[in-house]
């Protein structure tokens, strides 16, 4: 599969419009319409062959998985979101994110020139600070997550306290949780109250929409759920917090993706989409890629459209690279993240 720009590239944006690292404006959103999702059915069926059959009748070999791997690298968030997590541990992190591989590497697979680098670093809210010190100057986006993350449970006032809280530390991005309790229970209006207050509170910082989707029960709910955020001024859509019993699939994914498809077609803004927990091998990134080259066009398999929320998909898309380009595979060990 070759890599063919199949869009116009972006039209350049004031700085006032776009956070650093980004290249699209922010969502504006619209007023909340149930009409755009509310009788729209899911045939689960169908979605589940078509996300197997996609994986089955496309392969990437040789050279071209090497660039599609490359690319992917370039849409990593690489992330720690671990309880015992320090700023040592946050500036290592971001010197990987500095320089993801080897300068031997790199000269293998003529790189050098133009090293490519993940496309954020994303931390706990108390680590924005020390990853904006480390990545300063590099171009790289802090994310941070937020909204009493990973349950979202915490009253909306504290929730929204955090988001400036994080933005005030100088995140570039910030990742929210959305209560899933408003997609059970139908409740459009309160998500889209609650969604459109954290967009406010995220100043100029982009928003991910956390929906997580093994929570939602149907891919119905997956559907709704995913416009509403849109139309609430969601930046990107996210499949899960990784901290979920099921975490991004490819149904699921397939699912948000006609979401944004249908709202590009409607409101004429680009939504980004970022699958996250259990994405850990490099084959897993090559079946996203092909899905969104797909669905959505080669726009979609940039940082500034699509995005992984992984840390130890790097690893492995290392040492396939490094397979690619020495003929032999090397230790986990010899790839460390910091």
């Amino acid at each position: 599969m070759q890599v063919h720009e199949t869009r116009a590239p972006p039209v350049p944006h004031s700085a006032a419009q776009h956070a650093a690292g980004h290249n699209r404006a922010r969502n504006a959103g619209v007023p909340l319409d149930p009409s755009w999702f509310e009788s729209v059915g899911v045939n689960t069926s169908a979605v589940e062959r078509r996300a197997t059959t996609l994986t089955t009748r496309r392969s990437v070999k040789k050279d071209f998985q090497a660039a599609w791997l490359v690319r992917a690298l370039t849409c990593i968030d690489l992330t720690t979101l671990a309880g015992d997590d320090t700023p040592g541990r946050v500036r290592r992190l971001c010197a990987k994110a500095r320089q993801p591989l080897s300068e031997d590497l790199l000269a293998a697979l003529d790189l050098a020139g133009a090293p490519p680098r993940v496309g954020a670093v994303c931390v706990y809210p108390t680590m924005v600070g020390p990853a904006v010190q480390a990545l300063a100057g590099s171009g790289i986006p802090v994310a941070s997550v937020a909204t009493g993350f990973p349950a979202g449970l915490t009253p909306l006032p504290l929730r929204l306290a955090e988001i400036k809280y994080a933005v005030a530390e100088g995140a570039d991005e910030i990742d929210i949780v959305i209560t899933r309790a408003h997609v059970l229970n139908r409740e459009w209006r309160a998500l889209y109250d609650e969604v459109q207050a954290m967009r406010e509170a995220c100043g100029a910082a982009h928003l991910k929409a956390i929906l997580g989707t093994g929570d939602l029960k149907t891919l119905r709910n997956v559907y709704a759920a995913s416009m509403v955020a849109m139309q609430a001024g969601a930046d990107f859509i996210k499949t899960s917090t990784g901290k979920e019993d099921v975490n991004a699939t490819l149904p699921v994914s397939l699912v948000m993706l006609r979401a944004l498809r249908d709202y590009s077609e409607i409101a004429g803004v680009d939504i980004g989409f970022k699958p996250a927990g259990g994405v850990r091998s490099a084959k897993d990134a090559l079946n996203w890629l092909i899905l969104m080259r797909e669905e959505l066009g080669v726009a979609w398999t940039r940082p500034d459209l699509f995005r992984f929320g992984a840390s130890a998909l790097l690893t492995d898309i290392e040492r396939q690279l490094e397979h690619f380009a020495t003929g032999r595979y090397s230790a986990s060990y010899r790839h460390a993240m910091g």
